[in-house]
C-alpha cells in the first residue's frame, strides 16, 4: 500500500478549491458559507456531489476565524491522508491471508481521541478504521501527530452510512462486536478470534441505536469506579487488544 501524502490544512477560494478537487487532491470538507450562490459555486457544488465529499453550510463568522482572507465563502479544509473504501480494503485482507480486524468509530469527534484510536489500532494489528463522512473528527495535521504516524500506515475508510457498511462486512463473512454499556456479555467473553469489526461510539453519546441494532454482539468493559464510563481511547484500546489476545498463539 503507497505511503500517503499530507498537506496544508486549509485552502480558500471557489476557483482554487475547484481545482485541488479536479486535481485530486484529498478534501476532508468543504465549508460554504451559509446563502451562497453563483455560478462558480454551482460548478463547485456539482463536483462536491460527483466526488462525494463532505461539506456543511456555516456562518461568515466562522470562515472568518478561519482566514481573514478573501475566501470567497469557500474553505476547504485538507485531509492529512487519502481516503480508502472499505469495499477495496476488505478484500485485499482476504488475499493476504489475514483474518480482518475492523475499527468501526461512531460519534468520535475529538481529534486527539481520534489519532490516539488510530495509533492503538495500528499496534495492535487492525487492519481499517471506518469512519462516516459526517459527524467524524477531522483527520488533518493534529490527529496526525496525536496518532504519531499511524494514519500513514493504518487505511482510513470514510462511508456515507456506517450501517451500510456493517450491511457488507455482515455479508462478507465479519462478526460486528458494538462496545456499550447496554452489553450483557463482558468484552473478555465474546468470540473476537475470527474475522472482527468492533463499534466504539463517543464517550458521551454512545453508539447511535441504529447502529447497535446492526452488531450481532453487545460487549461491556466493566466499570467499578464512580465515573460512568472510559475515554474512547482507552475503551478503544482494551478492545483491539483483547482481539489481538485471543488471535495470539
Amino acid at each position: 500500500m503507497e505511503q500517503r501524502r499530507t498537506s496544508d490544512d486549509f485552502i480558500f477560494g471557489t476557483r482554487t478549491v475547484i481545482e485541488a478537487i479536479r486535481a485530486g487532491r484529498t478534501i476532508d470538507k468543504v465549508l460554504i458559507r451559509n446563502g451562497l450562490s453563483n455560478e462558480l459555486f454551482g460548478e463547485l457544488y456539482q463536483l462536491i456531489k460527483e466526488f462525494g465529499i463532505a461539506f456543511q453550510y456555516v456562518p461568515q463568522e466562522k470562515m472568518d476565524r478561519i482566514t481573514r482572507k478573501n475566501h470567497q465563502g469557500v474553505i476547504a479544509m485538507m485531509a492529512a491522508v487519502d481516503f480508502y473504501r472499505l469495499e477495496d480494503i476488505l478484500p485485499e485482507i482476504w488475499e493476504r491471508g489475514a483474518t480482518p480486524l475492523i475499527l468501526i468509530l461512531d460519534q468520535v469527534t475529538d481529534v486527539r481521541n481520534f489519532g490516539a484510536i488510530v495509533r492503538s489500532a495500528e499496534c495492535a494489528g487492525v487492519h481499517a478504521v471506518v469512519i462516516p463522512e459526517k459527524g467524524a473528527a477531522r483527520v488533518g495535521d493534529d490527529a496526525m501527530k496525536t496518532s504519531a504516524g499511524a494514519l500513514n500506515l493504518v487505511p482510513v475508510c470514510r462511508t456515507a452510512s456506517l450501517a451500510t457498511a456493517c450491511d457488507f462486512l455482515r455479508e462478507s463473512g465479519v462478526k460486528i462486536v458494538a462496545a456499550t454499556e447496554k452489553g450483557n456479555t463482558l468484552y473478555t467473553r465474546a468470540e473476537m478470534s475470527g474475522p472482527l469489526a468492533i463499534i466504539m461510539g463517543a464517550e458521551d453519546t454512545g453508539i447511535s441505536p441504529a447502529l447497535l441494532r446492526k452488531a450481532d454482539e453487545l460487549v461491556r468493559i466493566p466499570i467499578l469506579g464512580q465515573i460512568g464510563s472510559l475515554n474512547v481511547s482507552v475503551a478503544a484500546s482494551l478492545m483491539v487488544y483483547e482481539a489481538l489476545r485471543q488471535r495470539t498463539p
